[in-house]
C-alpha cells in the first residue's frame, strides 16, 4: 500500500544546564569556580533511505524526540551532549513545516542528510562567570529549549516521465509493454489504485524512469476520485506523455478528454502547463476509419503539442515515441519545485537572539521570553553580586524603557515568570 503523505510531530533536545559548583580540594579552603557547561541537545536529522518506497512508518509513531544534553558536572566537566534523532525517509520526500506552509527540505538524493530541528545550546558553568571582582559566581546559563515543530511529509515520486489520461485508456499496458514493471491490468476503471514506476531504456546505455500516474476525472484537481493523492506525482517530471483512447469505444470523444484532463492537470499546478507533453494517440488498433486519427491529430497539432499514433497492446508505433521521449530528456535541465521563497529559514542558530515578550495581567507588568527565562534561571537571587548581573542585564537590554514606555510607575508590580517585584526608578 503506498502512503504518500503523513503528519509528524518533532522535537529536538534541550541542551543541559550549567553546574554551579566550587573547587573543593585539600588546603584549598576557598577553591575557584568549576561548574562544568551543559551538552548539547540532540537535533532531529531527515537521511533519505533507499531501502523505502512510502510514508507508512509513520501512521503508527507520530512523535519522535531526540535526547537532551546532560547538565554539566563539577571540577569543569561538561556535560554528555544528547544523541542526534535520525528519522529516515523515501527518496522525493518534501517536509513541510505545518505553522508557516514552509518547505524545510526536498529530499532527492540518497543518503542526503538534513537538520529539520535544530538541539538546544548547552548553558555555560558559573567557571565562565568569574571576574576579578566577582570571584565566587553563584549561578550558572541555563540550556536553551530544542527546536519543536509539526511537519508534514509529502512524497512526490522521482520520475523523468509521467503517463496522463483517463482510466482505461491504456496507460498500464504501456508500462508493460515498454519496461519491466507489472502494473495491474484489467478492462475497468480506476485500475490503477497507486502509480507504477518503470525503467525505459529506447537508445542503449540511455535510460529514463516513467510513472504510470492513476486515471484521472474531472473535479481531479479538487480532490475528485483519486485525484489529489496522485496529482502530486506528476509534479516532478520532466516531459509527460498524455495517453489518449483514440478509438472513441467507450463513447467519448478522445478531444474533449485530452483537454479535460490537462485542465485538471494544469489547475492543480500551474507549473505543469510549462511542461513538454507529448500525446500518445493510443489504441490505434481498433481505429478503422483513418479520419478518426487524423481530425484528432490536426487538433492537438493546432494546440502545439506533437502527436504520435500508437498501439500499446501490439508495440505499433511505440519505439518511435520512446525514441522522441528519450532526445527531449536530453535537452531539458532538472527544475526545482519550489522558488527561494518557499523555503522555510531557520537553519541559523537563534539561541542569542533576544525575544522578550511584554504583557500586562490586570495592573501587572509581565516579562516573558527565552531569554528572560535564561537569565532568571542564571540568577542567585540570594546573591548580591548576581542580583546585580540580572538588574544590569534588563537594563542593557532595554527591558526598564519598554516598562516605562508602557506607563509604568514607582511602587507598581513587575512579574518575570514567578519573580515579583515592585518597580522603582
Amino acid at each position: 500500500m503506498l502512503v504518500d503523505i503523513a503528519k509528524i510531530t518533532i522535537k529536538a533536545g534541550n541542551g543541559g544546564n550549567g553546574r554551579v559548583s566550587f573547587r573543593k580540594e585539600k588546603y584549598v579552603p576557598d577553591g575557584g569556580p568549576d561548574g562544568g557547561d551543559g551538552g548539547r541537545g540532540g537535533s532531529v536529522i531527515a537521511l533519505v533511505d533507499e531501502g523505502m518506497r512510502t510514508l507508512m512508518d509513520f501512521r503508527y509513531k507520530t512523535k519522535y524526540v531526540a535526547e537532551v544534553g546532560e547538565d554539566g558536572g563539577k571540577k569543569k566537566m561538561s556535560g554528555k551532549s544528547g544523541e542526534d534523532l535520525i528519522i529516515r525517509l523515501p527518496q522525493g520526500t518534501i517536509i513541510r513545516d505545518l505553522e508557516t506552509g514552509k518547505v524545510i527540505a526536498d529530499l532527492k538524493e540518497v543518503g542526503q542528510r538534513v537538520v529539520i530541528a535544530q538541539g538546544g545550546k548547552g548553558g555555560r558553568g558559573n567557571q565562565h562567570f568569574a571576574t576579578p571582582t566577582r570571584q565566587a559566581p553563584t549561578f550558572a546559563e541555563k540550556g536553551t529549549s530544542g527546536a519543536e515543530k509539526v511537519v508534514g511529509l509529502e512524497l512526490k515520486m522521482l520520475a523523468d516521465v509521467g503517463l496522463l489520461g483517463y482510466p482505461n485508456v491504456g496507460k498500464s499496458t504501456f508500462l508493460a509493454t515498454t519496461t519491466k514493471a507489472k502494473p495491474k491490468i484489467a478492462n475497468y476503471h480506476f485500475t490503477t489504485l497507486q502509480p507504477n514506476l518503470g525503467v525505459v531504456e529506447a537508445i542503449k546505455g540511455k535510460s529514463f524512469v516513467i510513472a504510470d500516474i492513476p486515471g484521472l476525472i474531472e473535479g481531479a484537481k479538487e480532490g475528485v476520485g483519486l485525484g489529489l493523492d496522485f496529482l502530486r506525482h506528476v509534479e516532478r517530471t520532466k516531459v509527460l506523455i498524455h495517453v489518449v483512447d483514440v478509438s472513441g469505444i467507450e463513447g467519448r470523444d478522445p478531444y474533449v478528454d485530452f483537454c479535460k484532463i490537462n485542465e485538471e492537470v494544469f489547475g492543480y499546478n500551474e507549473r505543469l502547463s510549462t511542461r513538454r507533453q507529448i500525446v500518445a494517440a493510443n489504441k490505434m488498433d481498433l481505429v478503422f476509419e483513418e479520419d478518426q486519427y487524423n481530425d484528432f491529430a490536426e487538433k492537438i497539432k493546432a494546440d502545439g503539442y506533437e502527436v504520435y499514433p500508437i498501439s500499446a497492446a501490439t508495440g505499433e508505433g511505440v519505439d518511435a515515441l520512446l525514441l522522441r521521449v528519450t532526445e527531449l530528456l536530453d535537452t531539458i535541465e532538472d527544475e526545482d519545485l519550489f522558488d527561494v521563497n518557499d523555503y522555510y529559514v531557520e537553519m541559523i542558530d537563534k539561541s542569542n537572539e533576544k525575544d522578550i515578550k511584554y504583557f500586562m495581567d490586570g495592573d501587572v507588568y509581565c516579562v516573558e521570553g527565552d531569554y528572560i527565562d535564561r537569565l532568571l534561571y542564571s540568577t542567585n537571587l540570594e546573591d548580591i553580586e548576581s542580583l546585580r548581573r540580572f538588574q544590569n542585564a534588563l537594563k542593557v537590554n532595554g527591558v526598564f524603557d519598554k516598562l516605562r514606555d508602557m506607563g509604568i510607575e514607582d511602587g507598581d508590580t513587575v512579574r518575570i515568570f514567578e519573580l515579583e517585584f515592585e518597580f522603582y526608578d
